[in-house]
């Protein structure tokens, strides 16, 4: 009964707080959760920009007139201009976009639902974590209108284009270049604010799942949701501060003339420092990429864990292979500390180092594997209810094959000695990072919306927006593999001028075509999303009768999420006993009486 009192007083005086302490500075997790979600979506928005601005080039360099395109491009970008889009789209996409949803807003809104907690362990931090990502939004914004433009260094941000400090007169660009002016010091400080955001929401994810799990949820009780979160969080706590490390260098390189990144002597392309130098070009790649290789299991793995619950929801059967997908995770995110080399065979090393990284790189595909045939194992034979969310999910797998069966092709040093800086590179990881994190995105959003807004999404037109996206963002991205396997480099902003890649322009035509189709379809998530936000159908508690805790509490959930402390009883994946009436079991209902326990 204390327990119940408590979380009756402790609503009530949540609802007296005034409009900016409940829905702006909120310390409530499931608010923090959908502030993450709609900057994401409105980022989302800014890098799709971006890539549309990318394409027009790269397909129409000459310019475009055509009676059936809509729109009329009339010239080339400059190669400055062309460098900051491309630049600017992935940086946004990356770290503004796809981890801000995956962990910022899906983490947020449903590890303490799932787990029977009432918050985080650090409510006024989680705040913070959301906060802390303002300035960076407003940073890495502002940088398009500083002298020069923003960051056109790329995101990764080699050396020496830059980390280097060119005087006036000096070397091959104007001295106002955003490869090493304003735009790329607002590109390092936006990032470490987005770091700082991360590690805060990191902490709070582990302390949280490690003690405030509800009676009876053991580790082995958790949903996969809440175990990717977990492994997720323990990647970021691990990597980020490297990174973040080697941001402050090369923001001391830019500000104050150190030379971390920067050898003795002169650049490649004129002087482009007066000091004595030093450092080491390499030490920002393998800084860099110690961070940003686990990163990109950062931006997969909370998928992975949405996709699971999905899956097994909508194909009424228990999760199959629950332990080894598990296992299967903390592999992935083991082995994905050290492989970071393979970003590097190109810059040389010691083949026996590069053999290591390779053998390391190809051994991914195991626990990856275990994943993918568990998913299928999950819905062999199952009765699915092909819902929008599921649909989602199943493409999720599908696009997450692809990606990964192309990454094998580049863990081997030979062939990625060929492919590296081609089109096969940008193939590959819009597949793993756009085409699979965003399918689970979309998966998260339509399966969690009823339990976020108290409303269904629509899904007639739920399912329209999915064939349309997938449909075209095959058509965008597959052909890539083909002009990368042709030669075709990254980053060219006219392939026009090299006379070996014309065979190839009518695909990049193509490409653009259905990127900018995609873009279009985009329109029609968009309207169900904030139609559906007031006028979708009311959903109750548990609209698609499963068994996972948050589907126990009210939609929306009021705060404190559960009325009474939830009690687990059972996992999460109880689906399809043919001895009960319904075909689910909640984790907190108690066992019906004459029924045995499912043996899992």
């Amino acid at each position: 009964m204390s327990v119940s009192h408590s979380h009756s007083a402790e609503a009530h005086a949540h609802h007296e707080l005034s409009f900016l302490r409940k829905y702006i500075f909120s310390e409530d997790h499931k608010i923090i959760g959908i502030q993450f979600l709609f900057s994401g979506l409105i980022f989302f928005l800014i890098g799709g920009t971006l890539a549309l601005l990318v394409r027009l080039q790269v397909g129409f360099p000459k310019g475009i007139n055509l009676p059936w395109f809509p729109i009329s491009w009339g010239g080339r970008m400059s190669p400055d201009f062309y460098a900051m889009v491309f630049s600017m789209h992935a940086t946004i996409m990356i770290f503004f976009v796809i981890i801000p949803l995956l962990t910022g807003a899906f983490g947020n809104f449903t590890i303490p639902l799932m787990i029977g907690a009432r918050d985080m362990a650090f409510p006024k931090l989680n705040m913070m974590s959301y906060w802390f990502m303002w300035p960076a939004f407003a940073v890495i914004l502002s940088s398009f209108f500083v002298e020069g433009g923003a960051g056109a260094s790329g995101w990764t941000s080699y050396p020496l284009l830059a980390s280097a400090t060119m005087p006036a007169g000096e070397g091959f660009h104007s001295p106002a270049s955003p490869h090493s002016g304003i735009g790329q010091i607002c590109w390092l400080v936006a990032l470490l604010f987005v770091g700082v955001s991360s590690m805060m929401g990191s902490i709070n994810y582990m302390t949280t799942i490690i003690n405030l799990r509800a009676p009876g949820m053991t580790m082995f009780r958790m949903p996969m949701t809440v175990w990717a979160m977990f492994i997720t969080a323990i990647l970021q706590s691990m990597a980020l501060p490297v990174l973040t490390v080697a941001l402050i260098l090369q923001l001391l390189d830019k500000t104050i003339n150190t030379t971390f990144f920067l050898p003795p002597g002169g650049m490649a392309f004129g002087n482009w420092h007066t000091g004595p130098g030093g450092g080491q070009t390499l030490l920002w790649q393998h800084l860099f990429w110690f961070y940003s290789h686990p990163a990109v299991y950062i931006m997969i793995l909370p998928a992975m864990g949405m996709v699971s619950d999905i899956i097994s929801t909508f194909a009424r059967k228990h999760l199959f292979g629950y332990k080894p997908m598990v296992l299967a995770i903390a592999g992935i995110a083991g082995l994905g500390f050290i492989v970071w080399g393979h970003h590097m065979f190109q810059s040389g090393m010691d083949p026996r180092l590069g053999t290591g990284f390779m053998i390391a790189t190809i051994m991914i595909a195991l626990p990856s594997a275990v994943k993918t045939f568990n998913w299928l194992g999950t819905i062999w034979g199952a009765n699915i209810q092909y819902t929008t969310a599921m649909l989602n999910a199943l493409a999720f797998v599908a696009m997450f094959v692809i990606g990964g069966l192309s990454g094998i092709f580049m863990a081997a040093t030979p062939v990625d000695v060929y492919f590296h800086d081609t089109y096969f590179i940008v193939a590959h990881i819009h597949y793993v990072l756009f085409m699979s994190s965003i399918f689970g995105i979309f998966g998260g959003i339509y399966y969690w919306f009823p339990k976020m807004f108290g409303r269904l999404m629509n899904e007639k037109w739920g399912k329209v927006h999915f064939v349309l996206t997938f449909l075209f963002s095959n058509c965008t991205f597959f052909p890539m593999h083909i002009i990368g396997i042709a030669g075709h480099p990254r980053r060219y902003y006219d392939s026009t001028l090299y006379r070996f890649l014309d065979n190839v322009q009518p695909l990049n035509q193509f490409m653009t075509i259905s990127a900018f189709l995609l873009a279009l379809a985009q329109i029609i998530f968009l309207v169900n999303f904030f139609w559906s936000l007031f006028r979708g159908a009311k959903a109750g508690a548990n609209p698609w009768h499963s068994n996972t805790l948050e589907w126990t509490a009210p939609s929306p959930p009021p705060h404190g999420n559960f009325v009474q402390t939830p009690i687990v009883r059972r996992g999460p994946y109880e689906y399809g006993n043919p001895d009960m009436e319904e075909d689910y079991l909640p984790q907190a209902e108690p066992q019906p009486s004459g029924i045995p326990a499912p043996a899992h």
